[in-house]
């Protein structure tokens, strides 16, 4: 695949610095209602309303994520949304036993995974030079990658959801290689963590757990 001519890279480039210019004049940052919203109010849930959550708000949630930066825009991130009956029970027999009847309860559980093989897609996703020989025969380096950005590109899509106004709860008590081999068997995907997504039912809400104060959990150097 050829790169781009000079002349049209130097221009793309040229409307992607005043585009993001034109966007940080009109947007210098997001309400404290916005930030509550998706990060500092918000809660992961485990409970759920009989509600459903249109395909078209999912396809809008993806389309918000995959803008999300990954490193050389690698993009590794591959979502199964498990909404149908017949899913959810090919899902459930990979979860522990506490964690089923909250998969169950959820309008949609998403099988966050990464491709191993998305370094072949790279001469789409970062058209600029062909760098699939950074990955080529390079397993962990591939592994390392894809996890990487892949769990990346799930706290993203958390993130959009919230934005959109939908809840989510993430959720790791579940069998790997479970999953794998009921959804991804002759693949290159690999799952990393499931996310219940719907309309929460808050009476199953605590109190929300102590986060550590910045001078426990951060430095300067």
């Amino acid at each position: 695949m050829n790169a781009p001519a000079k002349e049209a890279l130097d221009a793309a480039r040229a409307k992607a610095q005043a585009d993001h210019r034109d966007l940080r004049f009109r947007i210098d940052r997001l309400s404290d209602d916005a930030i509550d919203l998706i990060l500092r109010r918000a809660r992961s849930h485990y409970a759920w309303r009989d509600e459903p959550v249109p395909d078209a708000l999912l396809e809008e949630i993806y389309d918000i994520t995959i803008n999300g930066a990954t490193s050389m825009n690698t993009l590794p991130a591959r979502f199964v949304f498990v909404k149908s009956p017949e899913g959810k029970d090919r899902l459930a027999k990979a979860l522990k036993p506490a964690n089923v009847a909250k998969m169950m309860g959820a309008p949609v559980t998403v099988i966050v995974a990464h491709d191993l093989e998305f370094w072949k897609e790279l001469t789409f996703t970062f058209p600029h030079e062909d760098r699939r020989h950074f990955f080529e025969g390079k397993d962990q380096h591939i592994a390392d990658t894809a996890f990487r950005n892949g769990t990346l590109q799930g706290a993203y899509l958390m993130i959009a959801a919230r934005a959109v106004g939908l809840d989510v709860g993430a959720m790791s008590g579940f069998f790997n290689d479970v999953v794998d081999a009921e959804f991804f068997a002759g693949t290159t995907l690999k799952s990393n963590f499931l996310c219940n997504i719907g309309y929460a039912d808050e009476t199953a809400l605590f109190q929300k757990l102590p986060r550590f104060p910045f001078d426990k959990a951060c430095s300067y150097a």
